[in-house]
């Protein structure tokens, strides 16, 4: 008798959760919802960070009920960096890998734009509260728009020229683009998003950032300290091109 192999998903979505009992279900039920008939195969990873609350039994027990879900049970804290490399290098499947954040803030639907940039050859597509057509449902406050403004200024300055929004946590790369920028990360903290760009337009990839519908969930987790601990980052990535610790050198922007 004949085995039938299992079908490649075309799409991964890889979540990475800590202490998101309460706002994943509604994270999980609205995937489901919209790529539940999906001209594609596609699976959802929720890769839990060694949460203190009841995520884990909370998502696994959705796993009857939200289509092609798993569960990534870690018992000990990664960090986001860590745990998103995990999923997306280690558990993830799909020719296009795409991560979000578990409070929705940027739905899944957003996708289907993404869909047809890689449909013409971009590598990597990322949203942006920053690009024209973007919309923040209610806006920042203005202390928050002024060191998101200033800490992007940074950033491009050091590390990414002419990228807007670094930080959005709705980022989806090929399966290449994935082995080959997340293999080489180094940083665990709020500051990986910086550095898997910058590897990315190292090695060659064409990037895209496209303006997202982004609403603001609540309990938010990133405060003074992570802003800080980015900035931080930021010139420790520097300094690690600066002194080949990737083994690549830095490009200039690929658009």
């Amino acid at each position: 008798m004949a085995i039938m192999e299992e079908k490649k998903p075309y799409l991964s979505v890889v979540i990475p959760a800590y202490n998101e009992a309460e706002r994943i279900p509604t994270t999980l039920l609205d995937i489901d919802k919209k790529l539940h008939d999906a001209p594609f195969e596609y699976e959802v990873l929720v890769v839990n960070d060694g949460s203190k609350d009841n995520t884990a039994e909370v998502v696994s027990k959705m796993e009857k009920d939200v289509k092609n879900l798993r569960l990534v049970d870690n018992k000990d804290n990664k960090g986001k960096g860590g745990v998103v490399k995990q999923g997306m290098l280690d558990e993830a499947k799909g020719d296009i890998r795409l991560f979000m954040d578990a409070d929705n803030a940027t739905s899944i639907d957003h996708f289907m734009i993404m869909k047809s940039y890689f449909e013409e050859g971009y590598q990597i597509v990322i949203g942006s509260r920053a690009a024209r057509g973007a919309r923040l449902e209610p806006p920042e406050q203005w202390y928050r728009q002024l060191a998101g403004k200033g800490g992007n200024l940074l950033i491009q300055a050091v590390n990414l020229p002419g990228i807007w929004d670094t930080q959005c946590g709705f980022k989806a790369f090929t399966e290449e683009a994935t082995k080959e920028i997340f293999s080489r990360i180094k940083t665990k903290g709020w500051g990986f998003d910086i550095e898997l760009l910058a590897l990315g337009r190292a090695l060659g990839y064409k990037i895209k950032e496209i303006p997202v519908r982004w609403v603001a969930a609540g309990g938010s987790k990133v405060g003074l300290k992570a802003y800080l601990k980015v900035f931080q980052e930021n010139f420790k990535i520097r300094w690690w091109f600066l002194t080949g610790k990737y083994g690549v050198k830095r490009r200039l922007p690929v658009f």
